[in-house]
């Protein structure tokens, strides 16, 4: 039997929740990993209305599917990042207040603590449908960064900048981290360009600052990593006992020079002119069959959750290409040798 295969939902939280459920039964997915914004999943309704949860979960098995996973990357983006105006129109306008920097920040800080909590209550409320294969409760999301605008090195950067970047994610996100092990709740962050860990280097030193703290994982997402030329593949070996959650995205890159270099030069996503653009499954240059090789290897059976993205395709289109391509492509590892049978006693 192969992975669950689950939609990723934030890219669809336009659409009613119960559309949505029952188009992603009919594309093939057995699951949503549920965004924590929009129609899709209240953090604080869990938390203060005794039968959110319950009905929530009525809303998924109605239509035949699980929920294997929550996903809180906006609050998770706030908690380190210097605050502009963009972020007020990612948050929800409790975390935003006032828009005073810090207590941003703090506001933040408190929703990702409220969201362990939140997962803790709704997975305690799962069916059996879901409990039967559900590893681990785990939060995915982003952490932010101080740092991030510090990525070119010009005008130098000095090591202490970077040294308290490092220091300022340790001392925001270690007493959250503290609150996720009290409920048994697992963080996985997204690896990605703008959070304090973008490449297998960077990663490493997220880990160091934390001190390796047991309840930091990572939400796998070869995309990221791809166009950056980081070996994504190492990233599953190098870090096998915190992949806690997989994304299966796509992403092109150019085999020839471009307008636009890795940077994307201020275009938005879906230009021509662009080196790299992220594509449908199938449709860029991440090698899935030597992602699934390894994700036998290091012994992941979690969901694989299709975060569809691509400027240059219809999503219903490609929402259900994507989840057959999956099941076509993931199998289970062998339990034997392949010359078992030439053997002799």
């Amino acid at each position: 039997m192969g992975r669950p295969i689950t939609l990723c939902s934030g890219q669809w939280a336009d659409m009613p929740f119960d559309e949505l459920c029952a188009k992603a039964k009919a594309w093939g997915y057995d699951g949503l990993e549920l965004g924590c914004w929009g129609e899709l999943f209240d953090v604080q309704a869990a938390l203060h209305e005794p039968d959110y949860c319950r009905r929530k979960w009525e809303q998924l098995t109605r239509h035949g599917l699980i929920c294997l996973s929550l996903s809180n990357h906006l609050a998770g983006q706030a908690v380190c990042d210097l605050i502009d105006e963009r972020h007020k129109l990612i948050l929800p306008p409790r975390v935003w207040g006032d828009g005073d920097a810090e207590g941003v920040r703090r506001r933040a800080a408190a929703e990702m603590i409220d969201t362990a909590r939140a997962a803790r209550r709704f997975f305690d409320a799962a069916p059996w449908s879901a409990k039967s294969i559900l590893k681990r409760v785990v939060v995915n999301g982003f952490t932010g960064s101080s740092i991030w605008p510090l990525l070119y090195s010009f005008p130098p950067v000095l090591p202490q900048q970077i040294e308290a970047g490092y220091r300022d994610f340790a001392e925001r996100w270690t007493p959250i981290l503290d609150e996720f092990d009290r409920e048994d709740v697992f963080f996985a962050l997204e690896v990605h360009p703008t959070e304090i860990a973008f490449d297998i280097s960077s990663t490493v030193r997220a880990l160091a600052a934390i001190e390796n703290h047991y309840r930091f994982g990572f939400n796998y997402d070869p995309s990221h990593l791809g166009y950056q030329h980081v070996d994504y593949v190492k990233f599953l070996r190098q870090f096998r006992d915190r992949i806690h959650h997989v994304h299966m995205k796509d992403v092109y890159w150019s085999p020839t020079p471009t307008d636009a270099g890795v940077f994307g030069g201020h275009l938005d996503f879906g230009r021509p002119e662009r080196y790299w653009d992220f594509r449908s499954l199938g449709h860029g240059c991440i090698d899935f069959k030597a992602i699934i090789r390894t994700l036998n290897e290091i012994g992941y059976t979690g969901p694989l959750s299709v975060e569809w993205e691509d400027s240059g395709m219809d999503r219903e289109h490609g929402a259900a290409e994507a989840a057959a391509f999956l099941r076509k492509l993931d199998f289970a590892p062998s339990s034997r040798a392949f010359d078992a049978a030439f053997a002799r006693d």
